[in-house]
């Protein structure tokens, strides 16, 4: 999916409540930001679940982004201690343009201004691994990174907005991704007011994201929604749920 790009990889851009940050910039985000005219001097954040490329390739640039080159050093690097050690997704570089670098550690929380996120546990993933609750003065939301499934996922992501990393068609041991049946048991077992599909797999692109989404939504009863290319959710959209 990727290096085809048939969806783009450029990861997730939260506003809340005028707080900025980037979570998982995968190859393309600077093309994709930049396209959709969003201004990477005014984050505050990046924010990288785990160092494998589709989720990191393109942090160095955006790190230029952020600080403009390094001519307005500002914003700090989150990210899980595989990744900057001993071979750093950050070029040694851009580390003076940052104000820090943060590692993600289960069950530790995070400060970014007015908004806060916890690490709440490490994924199974061939790599250090972890997803994030975010807590806004108005809204909890869950972003379920890479994983293999297990018995007590569930139990660290309560929210209103589950975002699920959804790469497989049908669980297929020993790859340690999330499959279809697994995003739906999440979301049986989380019962959020809206949970949306991304990070699809070949086989999941295959089968139309969207047509899965529909189909979920009707045997869950939850409102289920497959990412799209520039898609936009507003969290006030949880206030009519």
């Amino acid at each position: 999916m990727v290096s085809r790009q048939l969806a783009a990889s450029g990861g997730m851009w939260l506003n809340l409540h005028g707080t900025e940050i980037l979570v998982d910039p995968g190859p393309g985000c600077i093309v994709q930001s930049t396209k959709r005219k969003l201004n990477g001097e005014k984050l505050s954040a990046i924010i990288v679940s785990h160092r494998h490329l589709d989720h990191s390739a393109d942090v160095n640039i955006m790190v230029e982004a952020m600080t403009n080159g390094g001519f307005n050093p500002h914003g700090r690097l989150y990210a899980p201690a595989d990744a900057l050690e001993p071979e750093s997704i950050i070029f040694s570089y851009l580390k003076q343009y940052i104000e820090g670098i943060d590692i993600l550690e289960e069950g530790k929380s995070y400060a970014i201004n007015n908004i806060s996120f916890t690490t709440p546990v490490r994924h199974e993933h061939p790599v250090e691994t972890y997803g994030m609750l975010f807590k806004t003065p108005a809204h909890t939301f869950a972003y379920i990174a890479d994983s293999n499934y297990f018995e007590s996922l569930h139990e660290y992501y309560p929210g209103e907005l589950i975002l699920i990393n959804v790469v497989l068609t049908e669980p297929r041991p020993p790859i340690q991704h999330l499959s279809i049946p697994d995003a739906e048991r999440l979301v049986r077992e989380i019962k959020p007011k809206v949970a949306i599909l991304n990070h699809f797999g070949m086989h999941v692109w295959q089968q139309k994201p969207w047509k899965i989404a529909e189909v979920m939504s009707e045997k869950t009863g939850v409102r289920v929604i497959a990412a799209r290319d520039g898609m936009k959710f507003d969290l006030a959209q949880l206030n009519e749920s």
